[in-house]
């Protein structure tokens, strides 16, 4: 056969577009899982090897920046605009890109003067708002340029090639180069590796589901069993942890409109709410396949917000985009193709029948729900609580005879009312437990 007529190898096929995917037939290779939705067996949403550290020497510049961010303003505002096009073809050079340039950007943006317009300079602001285009991703920190993408190993591993674990990695960047900046970050990636054994649990509960038989009954009360042990561990770990956007000013991205760049648009204000864990394809899907029931708290949650926007999409549902493609593909799939194991789980123990499954699925609810109280813990001590110190002390020095008891709404990491989102992701679990006869 002519040599011809054989199509391109799989492996030298181009990167596909990040809003259409590869065409029909034909398997993406932007990453090594990509076919998976980036989704690794060992190390779950989190990438087997190592982020890239640097880029070319072509963007050089753009990392001696992030280097010397302290003395960014200066620096910047110069700088010449480097394209972008030659980045197109590799996935993780377009991570590394938009790492530097967002964390470059927030360098800036924080040693301006607190009343200074926020104009972020064209050097900066056309190349990320066209790394963002390609990687269909918001021009700023997402969780992963803090987690997923932002690690590298404590020391050189040699020749062999290691995994990433909880005891050999370590940040790549922070703003304060502090032990308790970096642990903030670390605590996030080891639950994502970790939750790599829940994810792997999940696919074997639901092959188990599809079969139906005895034998996946057993294995399904089983595997629950499991789940609900790794689901305490991620607590631990959540626990272990404790040793946002700049509201109010409109941030000016120089240069969109100008010529060659008349496709690039200003961010809405929904697409900078900032890093959060609510970007975590692993913690959004955290229910693990148990089809926990919605809570009054979380419908309270959305009337609240039709009443405020109309067509304001949930919290959850907007922090999708702020995920890398495939992992926001991967949970478009899971929704598309439910296995209600909830309802396997019912049908199977309504007359008392099974009652290893009947154990094993309340285990893992009660063990999430553990883990959610957890997280309510940590938000209430870290941010809540001081918080609203802040803000009672500055209405009584403000107007001492007028100090109000209420407290503004406080806002997370992602830029969103920490009340509603914890507890609204909280309280469904209090009806998650199946009871006999239900």
């Amino acid at each position: 056969m002519s040599s011809s007529s054989s199509p391109p190898h799989f492996l030298s096929l181009p990167r596909p577009d990040s809003f259409t995917g590869p065409p029909a037939g034909t398997p993406d290779t932007s990453t090594s899982s990509a076919h998976d939705f980036d989704v690794d067996p060992s190390t779950g949403f989190m990438p087997p090897q190592p982020p890239l550290a640097r880029l070319p020497a072509e963007w050089e510049p753009w990392e001696a920046a992030l280097d010397e961010a302290r003395r960014l303003e200066t620096a910047s505002k110069g700088a010449p605009v480097i394209p972008t096009s030659e980045l197109e073809a590799s996935e993780v050079m377009l991570r590394r890109a938009h790492h530097v340039l967002a964390w470059t950007m927030h360098f800036y943006i924080n040693t301006l003067p607190p009343n200074a317009p926020i104009v972020i300079p064209r050097s900066i602001s056309l190349p990320l708002l066209s790394v963002s285009n390609y990687l269909a991703l918001p021009p700023l920190l997402t969780y992963s340029d803090d987690v997923l993408y932002n690690w590298k190993y404590q020391a050189p591993p040699g020749v062999t090639p290691i995994a990433p674990t909880t005891n050999n990695i370590t940040v790549q960047t922070s703003f304060t180069s502090t032990p308790s900046e970096a642990h903030f970050y670390l605590t996030s990636a080891y639950i994502e590796l970790r939750g790599a054994a829940a994810l792997a649990l999940m696919s074997l509960i639901m092959d188990e589901v599809f079969v139906r038989d005895a034998l996946a009954v057993r294995r399904i009360s089983f595997y629950l069993q499991r789940l609900a042990k790794i689901i305490d561990e991620l607590t631990d770990l959540l626990m272990a942890g404790q040793d946002s956007m700049e509201g109010g000013r409109k941030w000016v991205f120089e240069g969109v409109g100008e010529a060659g760049y008349e496709h690039l648009k200003h961010p809405t204000a929904q697409e900078l709410s900032g890093p959060s864990a609510g970007q975590s394809t692993l913690l959004v899907n955290d229910t693990f396949g148990t089809d926990v029931r919605k809570g009054e708290g979380e419908r309270e949650g959305e009337e609240k917000e039709k009443e405020k926007g109309g067509e304001k999409m949930s919290f959850l549902a907007r922090m999708q985009g702020y995920m890398p493609r495939h992992h926001r593909a991967f949970l478009r799939h899971l929704a598309a193709n439910p296995r209600p194991l909830r309802f396997f789980v019912e049908a199977e123990t309504a007359h008392g029948q099974s009652p290893e499954l009947f154990a094993g699925y309340n285990a893992a609810v009660r063990a999430l729900r553990a883990f959610r109280d957890s997280h309510l813990r940590i938000v209430a001590l870290y941010i809540i609580g001081p918080s609203r110190r802040v803000n009672a002390g500055n209405r009584a020095a403000a107007a001492p005879a007028q100090a109000s008891t209420e407290s503004p709404t406080v806002k997370g990491t992602g830029g969103h009312g920490c009340d509603d989102v914890l507890e609204g992701g909280a309280r469904p679990d209090e009806r998650g437990y199946i009871s006999r006869g239900s």
